[in-house]
């Protein structure tokens, strides 16, 4: 009697199992391949140390323009809201009474010289008199003693002269600065007084200007401290100003100074950065937001935030493949981001591969197969 040939196969396999079982042999256990996890190569680079602070606008000179002598204003001589230049008249006041001063204190100049000449003479013709014994020793004294005074009172006029023409001048008030004149506080007509408290107007000079900053003191800590270790290297400070809209001013500016005094409010201290303002963009008082390049550390190491977790007791740790193909955990020391990137300070070093994907398969001394991020699946990869 024949079967078909389909008819076999599954007597085949049944009796291949009972003669396994005859045999008192049981099947080998499948082994699991290693999980594949996708792992970024840590490399070392020079990476510029950035900090974005917050600061305000401030002119590069202010003046406020005071009267320094007592008069109605005659005239405003500028527009305001307008640039001026250092020197040019922006008030003309009364100097009616200025000028009769400067004129009386000229008139008694002439008349002291004039008494000076004679004065100067009489006690020329007095040596020539005492000389011949034709007039005392004590007639010739008092001539030399008139001169001198003559000369004296010259000497008193001369500078009451002066007086009254500086005070004349100070009708005329002129901007000490160049720049752009603000609002006028008085108007043709009104009585000013000589270093009154109110100005009459601020002028203040745009470009360049000022950025006033903040930093905290323990960032300057650190960064000095990495500086005095040779990890960091500093040759001057840059800043990139980024306005309250969000968009990039077209100027870089440069750190000024840095105050020596740490506010014991904030614990922060004060940063100076010097900006170029030839359309006038950056106005006093504007809000802006400064990314300053403190230094660069030659040999950084980036690592990516996907590959930084925190543990339970708050603690950065990395998991990283060996060159054993081994799974090891690593606490991470971090202080600050770099674009999508933690800059590491300790527990990472160049050449280690970082886990970034598929830390949820493995654990620490599992086996893991490495795939670095970005390089093209393997071939048959998708094949089913």
């Amino acid at each position: 009697m024949s079967f078909p040939a389909r008819s076999w196969r599954p007597l085949a396999l049944v009796a291949a199992a009972l003669m396994l079982a005859a045999c008192g042999g049981e099947p080998a256990p499948m082994q699991m391949p290693a999980p594949e996890v996708t792992v970024v190569t840590l490399k070392a680079q020079p990476v510029p140390l950035v900090r974005e602070l917050a600061g305000r606008t401030v002119p590069f000179v202010v003046a406020e323009v005071r009267p320094q002598a007592t008069g109605l204003v005659q005239q405003r001589l500028f527009d305001e809201g307008g640039l001026v230049k250092a020197g040019q008249v922006l008030y003309q006041l009364d100097d009616a009474s200025y000028r009769a001063a400067r004129d009386a204190a000229a008139a008694n100049l002439a008349r002291a010289r004039a008494s000076a000449e004679s004065a100067r003479l009489a006690a020329q013709r007095s040596t020539e008199l005492v000389a011949a014994k034709l007039v005392s020793q004590q007639d010739h004294e008092r001539a030399l003693a008139a001169a001198a005074e003559a000369a004296a009172d010259v000497a008193a006029y001369r500078a009451a002269l002066q007086s009254a023409e500086v005070n004349l001048g100070y009708t005329r008030i002129s901007s000490p600065i160049a720049g752009r004149a603000g609002k006028s506080s008085v108007t043709q007509g009104a009585l000013v007084t000589a270093n009154q408290a109110q100005a009459l107007v601020t002028v203040q000079q745009l470009d360049p200007m000022y950025v006033d900053l903040s930093q905290s003191a323990a960032e300057l800590l650190q960064l000095r401290k990495d500086i005095e270790a040779g990890r960091v290297e500093q040759d001057g400070i840059a800043a990139r100003i980024v306005l309250e809209d969000g968009s990039e001013y077209p100027h870089a500016g440069a750190l000024e100074f840095t105050d020596v005094t740490v506010d014991p409010g904030t614990g922060s201290y004060a940063l100076r950065v010097r900006v170029p303002n030839p359309d006038n963009l950056l106005l006093p008082g504007m809000y802006v937001r400064a990314v300053v390049e403190l230094g660069v550390r030659n040999d950084g190491v980036l690592a990516p935030q996907q590959g930084i977790t925190r543990d339970p007791k708050g603690h950065a740790t990395a998991m990283v493949v060996n060159a054993e193909g081994k799974v090891e955990a690593r606490v991470v020391q971090a202080s600050r981001t770099v674009g999508d990137q933690w800059l590491v300070d300790s527990g990472l070093q160049a050449g280690e591969r970082v886990i970034v994907e598929g830390l949820q398969k493995v654990q620490p001394g599992a086996d893991a197969r490495a795939v670095e991020a970005g390089a093209a699946p393997a071939a048959g990869a998708n094949a089913e």
